[in-house]
């Protein structure tokens, strides 16, 4: 979902070959996630056609960029690493981070943001 928002972002329509080139994964990986998705109610899509967050999924979407942004920031400031490190670290600690610790990065960025 983070990456159909950003690349609606960048291009408008999203196309699952947009978001396997993306992360550098296979078609047929984007199609079962999307599908998920979709079961989940967080997008919609025809079949082979663009994908569209729906209101649910655009609000987790958002929630999980957010996280994104924050942990990446977070381990700039603390351990000194540049943005492209900050980022995939960050791509895989989005999702298993506790609230608890979320709140404690955030109260430190906040505190000790330039």
């Amino acid at each position: 979902m983070e990456t159909v928002l950003i690349l609606e972002g960048k291009n408008g329509a999203v196309r699952s070959v947009d978001v396997a080139n993306y992360l550098g994964v296979s078609k047929p990986s984007v199609s079962r996630a999307m599908n998920v998705l979709k079961a989940a109610g967080y997008i919609t899509q025809e079949s082979y056609g663009d994908i569209y967050l729906t209101e649910a999924g655009r609000q987790k979407a958002g929630a999980v960029l957010e996280r994104h942004h924050l942990i990446a920031e977070f381990l700039m400031l603390t351990v000194g690493i540049d943005r492209e490190i900050a980022d995939r670290d960050a791509c895989r600690i989005e999702h298993v981070i506790s609230p608890e610790t979320e709140r404690g990065m955030r109260s430190f960025v906040e505190a000790n943001r330039k």
